[in-house]
């Protein structure tokens, strides 16, 4: 619950291993945030994650969770609910696949588009009910610019974040007036660590890369001022406003 001057004091991190999510944790916890859940699937990582954020001083908890299981989601995110009021939930978990293996593969294919769509879909109705059912809090929503306009190197992940934004922002409309405030985050190339590996920086359009740090600032300004939408880098919204109206024969010749 948030304390007397209205600071969050709960933050429920889906996808726990997530370094936008990490890096979030660590400015949410150096703004008063008092307990943090981590919620993913349980190994040497996650539990890596949590002493870190424990080292800064806050209550870790972590939570078994699996984007592909829906049938758990409701009983195991439901569950963190009942132990105390979450002030904001970061839906943070997703794959950026490998788009030409997963276009020989629809198998592959299938389970990026399961991942980012189905199980964000599931994870995020069931935070979203809890947040109301309580009567107030904050779901941002990791989309990506990658979802505005299909690209030929990354249309499969570009589309599973697509139908998350468009899902996100129906969300949004539906939890007005609620006292759930719902955020769509949309960065650009996120520089990650060595360890992400292949495919780290196709998450975006041309050189707006960020890094971690930079998209958990913007993820807490856009909370202050209880944005509806977070572009990262902020130039972003007028690239994007241009790139969707370039003839499609001109597109593909583009260096995207």
């Amino acid at each position: 619950m948030k304390d007397a001057f209205g600071t969050p004091q709960s933050l429920l991190v889906l996808g726990g291993t997530s370094e936008i999510g990490l890096a979030t944790a660590r400015r949410m916890v150096a703004r008063g945030v008092r307990t943090v859940w981590l919620a993913g699937r349980p190994s040497p990582a996650l539990t890596a994650a949590a002493d870190s954020l424990r080292a800064l001083g806050t209550d870790v908890r972590t939570v078994p969770f699996d984007a592909l299981d829906t049938e758990s989601h409701p009983e195991r995110l439901g569950k963190i609910f009942t132990e105390g009021a979450i002030d904001i939930v970061l839906l943070a978990f997703g794959v950026l696949g490998d788009q030409a293996h997963d276009e020989a593969d629809p198998v592959a294919a299938v389970r990026v588009a399961q991942t980012n769509y189905t199980g964000a879909v599931s994870a995020g109705l069931v935070c979203a009910g809890a947040l109301q059912a309580q009567g107030h809090g904050s779901l941002v929503v990791l989309s990506s610019v990658a979802g505005e306009r299909a690209r030929r190197t990354d249309f499969i992940y570009g589309s599973s974040k697509a139908g998350l934004d468009v899902f996100a922002q129906g969300l949004g409309d539906a939890m007005y007036g609620t006292g759930v405030h719902v955020m769509v985050v949309r960065p650009g190339v996120v520089r990650r660590g060595a360890a992400v590996g292949r495919g780290s920086g196709r998450s975006g359009f041309g050189r707006s890369s960020v890094t971690p740090e930079a998209v958990a600032t913007a993820i807490e300004l856009g909370l202050r001022r209880r944005s509806e939408t977070v572009w990262v880098p902020g130039s972003l919204r007028m690239v994007m406003a241009a790139v969707r109206h370039v003839p499609r024969p001109l597109f593909r010749l583009l260096p995207l």
